[in-house]
């Protein structure tokens, strides 16, 4: 029948029949351990480790950053102008910003409103600079003004396109 591994080892059956029929050993200490639990002694184990939070990465939705077109593109334009004038005449108005943050693990980002009232507009970075210091929504104290997608606020509201 089955011999070892090779055909000059004796047959276990017979080398170990004196021990087969044998009940399984019990400990009269402790008493046996259920499946259940010995499996949990293993589960702390992770061989994939990160696995998760990777699988979770991969599944987080993201928004494409979607173009002005050339009629709203006009209206921010005339919005933008007038926080510049208003900024300039000493005045800062409070305004909320839609704003694209872009990702920084992947492509795509989200769009966040910020509301701040607004110190000034720096033409030369293109950004405009906020009073507050502190980070809110993913941006800190001035905005990109190519991420700016809408401005809303008192100042800026009866500004349409003609």
């Amino acid at each position: 029948m089955a011999k070892g591994i090779t055909k000059k080892e004796p047959d276990p059956r017979v080398v170990y029949a004196d021990i087969i029929g044998m009940p399984h050993w019990q400990s009269p200490k402790h008493p046996h351990m259920s499946l259940w639990n010995r499996a949990a002694q293993f589960a702390s184990y992770k061989a994939l480790t990160g696995y998760e939070d990777m699988i979770a990465e991969e599944a987080r939705f993201t928004d494409r950053e979607i173009g002005l077109e050339e009629h709203a593109l006009e209206v921010l334009n005339r919005k933008l102008q007038r926080i510049a004038e208003l900024a300039a005449a000493g005045q800062s108005p409070a305004l909320t910003f839609t704003v694209f943050v872009p990702d920084a693990s992947k492509d795509g980002g989200s769009y966040t409103e910020v509301t701040d009232r607004v110190k000034r507009i720096d033409e030369v970075a293109g950004e405009v600079v906020l009073m507050s210091k502190r980070e809110r929504s993913g941006v800190r104290e001035s905005i990109p003004l190519a991420r700016i997608v809408d401005v809303r606020g008192e100042a800026v509201d009866g500004i349409a396109a003609e």
